[in-house]
């Protein structure tokens, strides 16, 4: 049976927003919404964790989705990081993605205020009532301090316009939880994760790794959606040394921004308090990357 988000089906890239002498590279996050428009990529997901929406002002980050939708232009899907902890931002941000032309917003559990259970479900609750989009829930306990639970997720489920979960607990028996008690679709938040979450009926992923090769993670999902899972098995066998090195290198997103500058798709640029990997983390990515066939 078809779970209610199933439009966000797929591979989602969390897009990195790129950075020139300080400022956002308008030129360079047209050029990467094209990259994955030419790549086959499902959809794009600007100004998440992974596109340090905690560093951007209220300005960019409207303009970023504005850019990304903009260069979208319908060639690809749109789901617009539109979280906060603050439930009239985010109402806010997710307005504005909708006018923008987003078709969907990822919302992350608000974070530092540790909202009790209902907090979380009153929160998505007033955002989902405000604006008619597609919301995708997003759960990632380890950046917010505070789990929302599968019984609250199952719960927000039952709201017809949250469609779908961003699940980044690294838990199996919370996402066959989720799995089982609602109809969202479930989407993994963790690269290394994708295949095993699939294999419980999960549906895809919103992947930092396919920043830099998302042929090969969408060849994954869609071996495993055609039943050839020992074809998607010996694909996340060869695609688990670099999202290892991706995810536990140092803080998502510097291993993936000193990726792509060594592959020479990105200036490499983060912003305080991100900072950069140490020459010998440089090294070692480096040598994951020509392992892999990319250099």
């Amino acid at each position: 049976m078809a779970t209610k988000g199933e439009q966000f089906a797929g591979l989602t890239v969390a897009l990195v927003t790129p950075f020139r002498d300080g400022d956002v590279d308008e030129a360079a996050l047209r050029k990467l919404v094209d990259f994955h428009i030419e790549q086959g990529t499902d959809c794009v997901s600007p100004v998440g964790t992974t596109g340090e929406s905690p560093t951007l002002s209220h300005d960019e980050h409207d303009r970023v989705i504005s850019i990304v939708c903009d260069q979208a232009a319908g060639r690809v899907k749109v789901m617009a990081g539109t979280g906060s902890n603050s439930t009239a931002e985010a109402i806010r941000l997710t307005r504005f993605a909708k006018d923008a032309g987003a078709d969907a917003a990822l919302m992350v559990a608000p974070y530092y205020n540790k909202p009790t259970q209902t907090g979380f479900y009153e929160h998505y609750k007033a955002v989902a009532e405000a604006v008619d989009i597609p919301i995708v829930l997003y759960n990632i306990p380890g950046r917010t301090a505070k789990n929302m639970e599968a019984d609250t997720i199952a719960r927000l489920g039952e709201i017809p316009n949250i469609v779908a979960v961003k699940e980044s607990t690294g838990s199996m028996d919370q996402a066959s939880q989720i799995i089982a008690t609602s109809n969202l679709t479930v989407l993994s938040g963790d690269d290394s994760l994708t295949l095993p979450l699939m294999s419980l009926g999960g549906r895809g992923v919103i992947s930092v790794v396919a920043n830099i090769i998302p042929q090969d993670v969408k060849a994954m999902i869609s071996a495993f959606d055609s039943g050839d899972t020992e074809a998607a098995r010996a694909q996340h066998l060869k695609l688990f040394p670099l999202c290892r090195d991706l995810l536990s290198m140092s803080t998502n997103p510097i291993p993936i921004k000193a990726a792509m500058k060594i592959l020479g798709r990105d200036t490499g640029e983060l912003r305080l308090p991100m900072s950069p990997l140490t020459e010998a983390e440089e090294q070692e990515l480096a040598g994951t990357l020509r392992t892999y066939g990319l250099l």
